[in-house]
């Protein structure tokens, strides 16, 4: 019956000292307490053990996953090709820079290209015309049209000089009989004037029309002096005056074209295409007197 009263092992944990107290008034008792109070320890400790070794697995597991992780990595980067830790090789991996990139990185920016027929390209040059070459061009338009206007006009006048020409003397019949075999300036200058009006005719000598030497020859040849038909054989058959010596019938000479001296700064000549004969200012500087039948 004293095991009734044992106390049992939530008492033995509550209140130590009591149950110490009852196994020692009893031997036989005191080996069932004993026993009794010894199996909370030893599930305690079992207790404990168990949760000890279940920390120590969950550990080794998460250790031995670690470990195993590192070594799958480390078997992964050996088992990369050669080529990935080598810099050098890598510039001939399929996965190395493209061509367009080693072009970039060096210093020469050249790509010879072979097989390829090289051809010049050439471009037209454009230029914009200025206003002063418009003007040039019209006038040299306008030039043009006014050289073909006074071909036209000479085309004229010499159908008309050959159908007058052969109706009154000429130069040779003159020279032949002198109509003023008396020379001298003053009429000379008089006969001339007679023919104010006729129309300028290239190469002509007769009233029908003149060219500036034709004019002076056909005048001079009416008091019998023989004049060459040009500016420079007309020149050389007198004698150089002064300018201020000239008197009217004395010749006036110019580069290319002659007329009579006229007096105060003027000359009477057949001026050129399109005009006749007249008298008019001498408009250049560039000139010299010459005296005929001296």
């Amino acid at each position: 019956m004293a095991l009734s009263s044992t106390p049992g092992p939530d008492k033995d944990r509550t209140n130590p000292d009591q149950s110490t107290t009852d196994i020692s008034s009893s031997p036989a008792v005191s080996r069932r307490v004993a026993r009794a109070a010894s199996r909370p320890a030893a599930v305690s400790t079992a207790t404990g053990s168990t949760a000890a070794q279940k920390k120590k697995r969950k550990g080794g597991w998460i250790l031995n996953a670690g470990v195993i992780t590192v070594a799958t990595g480390l078997i992964a980067t050996m088992s990369l090709p050669a080529f990935a830790f080598n810099p050098d090789g890598a510039e001939n991996a399929a996965f190395g820079p493209s061509a367009a990139d080693s072009m970039k990185k060096a210093q020469s920016q050249t790509v010879e290209v072979g097989g390829v027929a090289s051809s010049a390209v050439t471009r037209d040059a454009a230029s914009a015309t200025s206003e002063e070459q418009l003007n040039a061009q019209k006038a040299a338009a306008a030039a043009a049209a006014a050289a073909e206007a006074a071909r036209r006009q000479a085309a004229i006048q010499l159908t008309s000089y050959a159908s007058k020409s052969s109706s009154g003397p000429s130069v040779s019949d003159f020279l032949a009989n002198p109509p003023y075999p008396n020379f001298s300036l003053s009429q000379v200058f008089s006969v001339a004037q007679q023919y104010i009006g006729t129309p300028y005719v290239y190469g002509g000598s007769s009233p029908a029309g003149f060219d500036c030497s034709g004019y002076v020859m056909y005048v001079y040849a009416q008091f019998g002096i023989s004049l060459p038909h040009s500016v420079s054989g007309q020149a050389a058959a007198g004698k150089r005056i002064s300018i201020a010596d000239a008197q009217p019938g004395d010749l006036v000479i110019m580069s290319g074209h002659d007329g009579f001296y006229a007096g105060n700064g003027n000359i009477l000549d057949a001026p050129t295409e399109g005009k006749s004969v007249s008298i008019r200012p001498i408009w250049t500087s560039d000139y010299y007197i010459v005296r005929l039948g001296i």
